[in-house]
């Protein structure tokens, strides 16, 4: 396993997270805790959830899991989330320091340990002053309730006035944000890539198979069937299957990562994940499996070396539109600074 330090931190983690979406889901507890064990075993340290993965039943398997676990409590870095409804009350949602007080406190029982490594916020509230919010955050970690804080689905400019707003009280700074980032979407590299490596900060991709797409097992007009997300639940997200199927970009990237599997004689999944791993900002991959062979298959990409043709071809196969209105006159801007000499 390949370590990184967590953002701007000094804490150590694995390249690859467990994402644990699919705790008290799709995976009952039993299955839950071989997944976590085999994780361990093949030298994963970094474990992700958030309170409202299956109404918190998903911190609770993680919480029994470390209760049986006393010594790799002290190896692991455990990261959770915390924004959206936990209850039906006005107050139950949302970054004000009433409700995260109280949803910090419910995820540290339900985790049973003393102090969260990574508290991030889900979602940006625009509705709380992002003052309110820091302050807390800044509070809880003098409390010694968390150790870091981070983010998840932040604009660019959202994160760029979070970092100024800590540094302008001289509060803790942020030291991760939490993207949808795959091959499949690379939109967040026009401003949100840009402000995290500007700020030092590290990225943690979500859905870096962009949703089972990359593992190669979906077939060009053919609606899914049988053991997959989609084929054993078409309701939830047929349309937007039907409108990635329609792109023609889509197969193009999924025809150049089987071809660059085939080379390797790896799975679509490992070059995927070892594209994301190696682009810039990002600390840890985070990744979401069912069962112990889907997460054996995805942690060989940390041993898969791609050349750096092969990361070029993949790149340019999935490359983001950038000649719309701003990104053009920026991109047009950053090509002659390049033929400036990077003046």
């Amino acid at each position: 396993m390949e370590f990184r330090t967590l953002g701007n931190s000094g804490t150590v983690v694995s390249a690859q997270a467990l994402g644990t979406m699919t705790f008290g889901a799709e995976a009952d507890e039993k299955t839950s805790h071989l997944i976590l064990d085999s994780f361990l075993e093949a030298g994963g340290t970094f474990i992700d959830t958030a309170d409202v993965y299956s109404s918190g039943t998903s911190e609770e398997i993680i919480g029994s899991w470390l209760s049986s676990h006393p010594t790799e409590r002290e190896q692991v870095v455990i990261a959770t989330k915390g924004r959206f409804p936990m209850g039906t009350g006005p107050n139950d949602l949302g970054l004000s320091r009433r409700h995260l007080g109280r949803a910090l406190d419910a995820s540290l029982r339900r985790l049973g340990v003393e102090q969260i490594d990574l508290y991030q916020m889900h979602a940006w509230d625009a509705f709380t002053p992002i003052e309110e919010t820091l302050g807390f955050l800044n509070d809880a970690i003098g409390q010694g309730k968390i150790a870091y804080y981070g983010f998840s689905n932040y604009l660019g400019w959202q994160l760029t006035k979070a970092v100024h707003v800590a540094k302008a009280h001289g509060w803790a700074p942020p030291v991760t944000l939490q993207p949808q980032y795959s091959l499949l979407v690379r939109d967040i590299e026009h401003e949100v890539v840009p402000a995290a490596l500007d700020a030092s900060i590290g990225l943690l991709p979500w859905s870096p198979l962009g949703g089972g797409w990359l593992s190669g097992k979906y077939v060009r007009d053919q609606a899914p069937t049988g053991a997959t997300r989609l084929g054993e639940n078409p309701e939830r997200g047929m349309e937007a299957w039907k409108q990635r199927n329609a792109r023609e970009q889509t197969w193009t990237i999924i025809d150049t990562v089987k071809s660059v599997a085939d080379a390797h004689g790896a799975s679509s999944s490992q070059v995927a994940l070892a594209w994301l791993g190696a682009q810039p900002a990002v600390t840890s991959v985070i990744l979401g499996a069912r069962t112990v062979a889907q997460l054996t298959d995805n942690m060989g990409a940390v041993d898969l070396k791609l050349s750096p043709e092969q990361l070029d071809s993949l790149t340019a196969a999935s490359a983001p539109r950038s000649d719309d209105y701003p990104y053009g006159v920026a991109g047009v801007a950053q090509r002659n600074r390049n033929l400036e000499g990077g003046r």
